[in-house]
């Protein structure tokens, strides 16, 4: 059976799970991916159970920053992963005007940061102290950023703020940024082959920490405002000088519409929520496993039922 038939078979069994569920308008549901897998999987995944209450479901591809705007206006419908370290500034950009809203947390528990797989402690044993990492700034350089400690970033569009952390931190360390979330693993895996000292964003749910161990760099404590405060944080003269949140909250968004439009897939979306290992495991089904994403969403469903179906019915 191709990739294609077995998710229209999974679509069909789940329709068959949520038996009397009726569906809301005829008009589809606007879900919006990105660009980091169980982002994307888990996208399919509560779209395969949208489509299971016979809802009519679509996916648009949208940046990950202003999608918020998107759901404020009602042009996509929901966001199911509002990451507090990657996406706190812009989604409470948009709460405050107004249109969409807080439609519940995920049970995991995020972390966004500078991380090393735990062979470059043997570089750096001082780790994971950010200012033993700036003392061994030399073992992290190469011929693109010269006597400076190479820090590999996400992709750009991301918002990591990695620069102005540097500068805020007075740290000897220059920002490349991986054009996606697969170069990021792609270089791990190639420094893995020669233990060769890496300093990289990672984060957590990933599949990334069941495969390669490692630990987040310690930056000073992330306090509220010292991203917009200069007089917040240890230098009174630069903001970004913290980390990011070591126990962010992974929200889900809604736009005020889809209450009153789609009533019975919105009291379901209140109810969705994922852990770390769940998460983790469906973006493995991706990454690890090569599996397509409406394929790796079929899948976890099936593997799953005891988890969605209460969502459900």
């Amino acid at each position: 059976m191709t990739a294609g038939l077995r998710m229209v078979a999974g679509v069909a069994a789940l329709a068959m799970a949520a038996t009397g569920a009726l569906a809301d308008s005829e008009d589809p549901i606007i879900i919006p991916t990105h660009n980091w897998s169980s982002q994307i999987v888990m996208s399919h995944v509560v779209g395969q159970i949208f489509e299971s209450m016979d809802n009519s479901v679509e996916y648009v591809s949208t940046d990950s920053q202003s999608v918020y705007e998107s759901v404020r206006l009602g042009d996509v419908t929901l966001e199911l992963e509002v990451w507090e370290g990657a996406f706190g500034a812009s989604f409470r950009a948009a709460l405050e005007k107004g249109g969409l809203h807080d439609a519940g947390d995920h049970n995991a528990v995020t972390r966004e940061d500078w991380w090393y797989p735990m062979w470059t402690k043997e570089a750096c044993p001082g780790l994971p102290d950010w200012e033993a990492l700036n003392a061994c700034a030399a073992a992290f350089a190469t011929p693109e950023t010269g006597e400076a400690g190479r820090f590999l970033g996400g992709p750009v569009d991301w918002l990591k703020h990695d620069q102005e952390r540097v500068d805020g931190l007075g740290m000897n360390f220059k920002v490349v940024n991986a054009g996606s979330a697969a170069a990021l693993w792609a270089e791990l895996g190639a420094a893995e082959k020669t233990k060769k000292p890496i300093v990289l964003f990672n984060w957590t749910p990933n599949f990334a920490e069941a495969v390669w161990p490692g630990e987040f760099v310690e930056f000073p404590e992330w306090v509220e405002g010292c991203d917009t405060d200069p007089s917040v944080g240890p230098n009174p003269d630069k903001t970004y000088d913290c980390g990011n949140p070591a126990n962010g909250y992974l929200k889900k968004a809604a736009w005020d519409g889809m209450k009153d439009k789609w009533p019975d897939a919105y009291e379901t979306l209140t109810k969705i929520s994922f852990t770390n290992p769940q998460i983790a495991e469906m973006a493995k089904l991706v990454d690890i496993d090569e599996m397509e994403p409406e394929e790796a969403a079929t899948q976890w469903l099936d593997e799953n039922r005891d988890v969605w179906e209460p969502w459900v019915n």
